[in-house]
């Protein structure tokens, strides 16, 4: 039983119960600001979920999509270019023949001959080590990197190819293999593994030079391990297609 003397005044309890009272209201405004503000920004959605990163795959897809339309659109009127100019400049047979050299080696032309194709392949995302002793692999481990494109690219390039594609995209000097996260951006268009990189030339020279790349070497120490993908496919004859994109270099020295 308390003491009416010294149970407190109305007057003295305002002061140390209002601010908490006051405390107490803006802390559940503030959850509510909070709570509308999420479910505004979800509309209903799971804020944890990927849709945001399905967008925008749907959005890098859409635009390679409209970039390789407009690679085929400009490979049409450069042609048809090419034709006119051709019919029309006055140039001499041995001038014509020393510009069709040059655009061979330039890579606007379509080149056949013998080659082969390198397809590089991800990991089954649940693969386990298949050599004794090896450790249980990262998910890096498991996927083709930028690097391991390279790697084929210049070995290719170091035996002697006449001429590279990648997927179905023509390599020239200015060309970038870049990758990010999984899949592949090549000028303006994206593309998902298996990768395909076929080169024309002597398929002997091709191959040992494969073979002699150290980053390849590391590569299939991978494949042995974890599975990654590796084939190597010959061809007796291939076409690859004439490079149809622009180009962004404006001026060059030649060397030597």
């Amino acid at each position: 039983m308390s003491n009416s003397a010294d149970s407190p005044t109305p007057a003295s309890r305002r002061p140390r119960f209002r601010p908490v009272r006051l405390l107490t209201g803006a802390v559940f405004a503030l959850a509510g600001v909070i709570f509308w503000t999420s479910f505004n920004t979800a509309q209903g959605t799971n804020l944890r979920s990927d849709e945001s990163m399905l967008r925008l795959s749907d959005l890098i897809q859409e635009r390679s999509r409209k970039n390789g339309t407009l690679d085929d659109s400009t490979a049409k009127i450069r042609s048809e270019v090419d034709a006119l100019a051709r019919r029309d400049n006055g140039s001499t047979r041995a001038e014509r023949r020393k510009l069709a050299e040059l655009e061979e080696t330039a890579g606007t032309k379509k080149l056949t001959g013998r080659g082969l194709t390198v397809t590089l392949t991800d990991a089954p995302p649940n693969a386990t080590p298949q050599i004794p002793g090896v450790p249980d692999p990262q998910p890096n481990d498991l996927v083709i990197h930028q690097q391991d494109l390279q790697a084929v690219v210049n070995a290719l390039w170091q035996g002697g190819a006449e001429g590279i594609k990648v997927m179905d995209q023509r390599l020239i000097s200015t060309s970038a293999v870049r990758c990010v996260g999984n899949t592949l951006i090549l000028q303006g268009q994206v593309y998902s593994p298996p990768y395909k990189v076929t080169a024309v030339g002597d398929r002997d020279k091709l191959g040992a030079a494969l073979a002699a790349s150290p980053a390849i070497q590391n590569y299939r120490s991978y494949v042995d391990a974890y599975g990654l993908g590796w084939k190597v496919d010959q061809h007796d004859t291939v076409t690859l297609p004439g490079y149809s994109g622009t180009v962004d270099l404006h001026q060059a020295q030649p060397i030597g």
